[in-house]
């Protein structure tokens, strides 16, 4: 192995989560057990990812959390306590300057070590910063350490963050079923959940088939073809057979010839990775399915929450997220570079991961589906094998702590 002297700079990019910070803390915990043996004396941090990065708007987080108590907040709070971006860096040859300025930057501050936690398009920034380092001949471990509550990251079995969502969907809904069964009245309550492509977060909201317990009457995914004639014949099946009735939606859900149903409602728009911005899938449902059916209808969409319920996080969760960060650090110590760090599950029952690394550029711009075998046949609902799967994850309390009733939370 070759020993690669320097200091460490990590940054967290894209949609924030209840986890983020928890993995941070694991890069931190990471470099604070690596100091002893010299290869990584210090930590920085960029604020607003690579965007705050170019700026050269930096933090030295080896001083700011030489109190391990900081460390312990900084897992459970919830947002990414360093900011965030979503700056696309771009093509090599198309964009030198831009990775000559970072390089600059690296070497002013002696960085060897760079850690990007973040999603699928964070992994293509660091796809592209380790290709350039290696075309410059500047000596540096680029690692990926995976986030995102979407849960579409090919190669790994689930990502940090995804699994805190999970439970506070799983939670969420199954309140929202205690409270809408209170009344006799006919009514149709819509819940609209985060997932653009992949609907791992609407699927979780059928995790507790795996024990009988409270789930949603329908639940549709955007990997498979919306059908609104099917739809409404379903609500009326239902309707003949109890008053109240609970449909969980992906937000990205979409007709057969791939309008997604929020469209005609001219909301949704486009970002700078080209991806659609969408909202007002279960509005557009609700007035659909006034129009059809003509008895009470709302929906509900639980947006932001969903990412940022730093008190009803996975204590699996946070666990695994802050192992991943500690593990990255002993990755790139050891040599590795150019990788993702990933989960692998060893069993389901009973639950064992083990932690290891894949090429980043085989899961850059990629994404992860809900397997067909997770969905049933007629498409609006989650099958039993798809909660059990699921099930794992949302184990555990984590011990917040608390100041005058309120979870503590750090800020740099």
């Amino acid at each position: 192995m070759n020993k690669l002297i320097g200091n460490a700079i990590v940054g967290q990019s894209g949609g924030p989560t209840a986890a983020i910070n928890a993995t941070l803390a694991g890069v931190v915990r990471g470099v604070l057990e690596n100091v002893h043996n010299g290869t990584i004396p210090t930590l920085y941090g960029m604020r607003n990812g690579v965007e705050g990065l170019l700026r050269e708007d930096i933090v030295n987080l080896s001083e700011f959390f030489s109190d391990a108590e900081k460390i312990s907040i900084l897992e459970q709070t919830p947002a990414a306590v360093l900011g965030s971006c979503r700056k696309k860096l771009p093509k090599i040859s198309e964009g030198r300057e831009t990775y000559e300025t970072l390089i600059e930057i690296f070497k002013k501050y002696d960085i060897r070590y760079f850690f990007y936690i973040g999603g699928n398009d964070s992994m293509d920034t660091v796809a592209k910063l380790s290709e350039y380092t290696r075309e410059c001949d500047y000596e540096m471990r680029v690692i990926g350490v995976p986030k995102t509550i979407d849960n579409d990251l090919v190669g790994t079995d689930h990502t940090p963050g995804f699994a805190s969502a999970a439970k506070y969907i799983a939670t969420t809904v199954s309140e929202c079923i205690r409270d809408c069964a209170v009344y006799t009245t006919k009514a149709v309550t819509i819940i609209e959940i985060m997932g653009r492509d992949a609907g791992w977060l609407t699927a979780s909201s059928g995790i507790a088939k795996a024990f009988g317990g409270d789930v949603p009457d329908l639940i549709y995914l955007p990997e498979r073809a919306f059908n609104k004639e099917e739809y409404f014949e379903d609500l009326r099946k239902i309707l003949d057979k109890k008053p109240n009735v609970v449909v969980a939606v992906s937000e990205g859900i979409r007709f057969a010839d791939g309008t997604y149903v929020c469209e005609g409602f001219g909301i949704a728009s486009t970002d700078v990775f080209g991806h659609k911005q969408l909202s007002g899938t279960g509005k557009a449902l609700e007035v659909a399915t006034k129009a059809e059916l003509g008895c009470k209808v709302r929906s509900v969409e639980l947006n932001i929450v969903q990412r940022c319920a730093g008190h009803i996080v996975s204590k699996t969760d946070i666990d695994e997220s802050v192992l991943v960060g500690k593990s990255a650090v002993r990755a790139a110590s050891e040599g590795v570079t150019r990788q993702m760090m990933t989960i692998e599950r060893v069993s389901t029952e009973p639950y064992a991961v083990e932690i290891s690394h894949r090429d980043v550029s085989e899961i850059a711009n990629k994404v992860k589906h809900v397997p067909s075998e997770f969905i049933n046949e007629r498409g609006n609902t989650v099958t039993d094998e798809c909660a059990r799967y699921l099930l794992p994850l949302i184990q555990g309390e984590l011990d917040v702590k608390y100041e005058n009733g309120i979870p503590r939370h750090i800020i740099i």
